[in-house]
C-alpha cells in the first residue's frame, strides 16, 4: 500500500492583523463598481527603494498571492512577495493619522519618515 504524504496549507506571505482585516472590510463596503478586493504592491519609490502600495485590484493576476479574509480577498503583488514574506499588516488610527502600518523582517533600512524602506 502506497502513503499518501499531505503538507499542510502554505502560510500566506503576510499576516494580517484583526485591525487590518477590519478595514480591508471598511474598503470593500466602499469599492467602486467591479473592484474584486484589495491588493498589497511594493512599487519602486521613495528615498529608500521601495514603498508600500494599497490599491483596489478589478482582476485577479494568477501571480498574484490571495487571501480571503471575512470583509473580502486581499491580494499581494506575485512580484512583492519575497519582499514580504513573514511581514505583518496592521491599520492604527489616531487623532492625527491613519495608515497601514508594516512590520517587515526583510527590511535592512528605512526612509526617515517611514513612507519607503530597503531590502
Amino acid at each position: 500500500m502506497t502513503e499518501t504524504k499531505t503538507r499542510p496549507a502554505p502560510k500566506a506571505a503576510v499576516t494580517l492583523t484583526p485591525s487590518a482585516e477590519k478595514r480591508i472590510a471598511d474598503l470593500m463596503e466602499k469599492a467602486p463598481e467591479g473592484a474584486i478586493g484589495v491588493k498589497l504592491s511594493t512599487p519602486r519609490r521613495g528615498c529608500s527603494g521601495l514603498a508600500y502600495s494599497v490599491d483596489y485590484v478589478n482582476e485577479a493576476n494568477g501571480f498574484d498571492e490571495r487571501i480571503e479574509t471575512p470583509g473580502g480577498l486581499f491580494f499581494i503583488d506575485g512580484a512583492s512577495v519575497l519582499y514580504l514574506i513573514g511581514s505583518v499588516m496592521d491599520w492604527k488610527e489616531d487623532d492625527f493619522q491613519a495608515g497601514f502600518v508594516f512590520e517587515n523582517p526583510n527590511a535592512t533600512g528605512s526612509c526617515g519618515c517611514g513612507e519607503s524602506f530597503t531590502v
